[in-house]
């Protein structure tokens, strides 16, 4: 049995629409579906907007100004094969950098398929609005192969530029059966979670996850695995869930990154866990919430060892 099939679901994960990659390349092909009944994702800003019901809200096409970006997110198989857009926010805000309290409001409502498909055109359209300019020669950049692509306009350099995602490496690290959870300044209080850090060039996932836990914790670890992966659209990360071991439980807390850092013994995670559900938090700490993979890789190590 894999990994994968004994864990919990995955926000972000699981989008039932094609993203039907012969299409963005056709503009012909685009412009027939947008014609035959396309579909715009409707946001304000960056945050998505819902139904009376808990699901995305929709509307068609008509009405966008000319010079609309429009993103082409694929087609609906669920809606007579539809294409879905989302539009290009005219600015990125910059508190968009993390989830707000629109974004927590659609994690705890949408269906997991609709949370997946908002969670790529978050982190696509966000990435249009941050793009706008060319990186190497500083002109303007306009859309190409349906939102997938950025092309310089100036003629003497064409840059091309895609959208990027970030990897981040999320890790619990386990010493004679306690794991080591941290916790930052803005968490509520009392929340602990895996600590996790962004992978620098040149390193493996395995280096990335040894040098954020000594980094931010003074914790040395071997044995690094791989559990799962969670798209995180704040703004567009790809969140690694690892494994690891450490064989000395000295803290040393780089104050900088973290609040503080503690093991926490089995019975306190399966106590946390189990409060979290009931929207409280546990006798020795707060569990992330479950839309986040660090509840998953809590849930994933408890249910291993039980």
């Amino acid at each position: 049995m894999s990994i994968a099939s004994t864990l919990p679901p995955i926000a972000f994960a699981g989008a039932r629409i094609d993203r039907a990659d012969h299409i963005r390349s056709d503009p012909a092909a685009l412009d027939a579906l947008k014609a035959r009944g396309g579909r715009l994702l409707q946001l304000e800003g960056l945050d998505p907007v819902l139904t009376e019901h808990g699901l995305l809200a929709w509307r068609d096409l008509s009405g966008l100004k000319p010079d609309a970006e429009l993103v082409f997110l694929g087609i609906d198989p669920d809606r007579d094969c539809a294409g879905c857009f989302a539009e290009v926010p005219a600015h990125f805000p910059r508190e968009a950098m993390v989830a707000g309290p629109r974004s927590w409001q659609a994690m705890a409502v949408l269906p997991a398929d609709e949370l997946a498909t908002y969670g790529a055109a978050r982190a696509l359209v966000g990435w249009h609005a941050r793009h706008r300019f060319c990186a190497q020669s500083g002109h303007p950049t306009q859309l190409v192969k349906g939102g997938w692509q950025r092309t310089c306009t100036d003629p003497g350099c064409g840059a091309e530029h895609f959208p990027r995602t970030d990897p981040v490496t999320i890790m619990l690290v386990e010493h004679e059966g306690r794991v080591l959870l941290g916790r930052q300044p803005r968490f509520p209080a009392g929340r602990y979670s895996a600590l996790a850090g962004f992978v620098e060039p040149g390193e493996s996932i395995e280096e990335a996850v040894a040098r954020e836990v000594f980094e931010e914790a003074g914790v040395r670890v071997r044995d690094v695995a791989y559990v799962a992966s969670q798209p995180w659209p704040f703004p567009s990360s790809l969140m690694i869930g690892c494994h690891a071991l450490a064989d000395d439980p000295a803290i040393t807390v780089d104050t900088t990154e973290l609040e503080d850092a503690r093991w926490f013994a089995r019975e306190d995670v399966g106590d946390a866990l189990a409060a979290i559900e009931r929207g409280e938090a546990g006798r020795s700490f707060g569990a992330p919430p479950a839309t986040a993979i660090a509840h998953v890789l809590l849930r994933w190590w408890y249910d291993r060892g039980s």
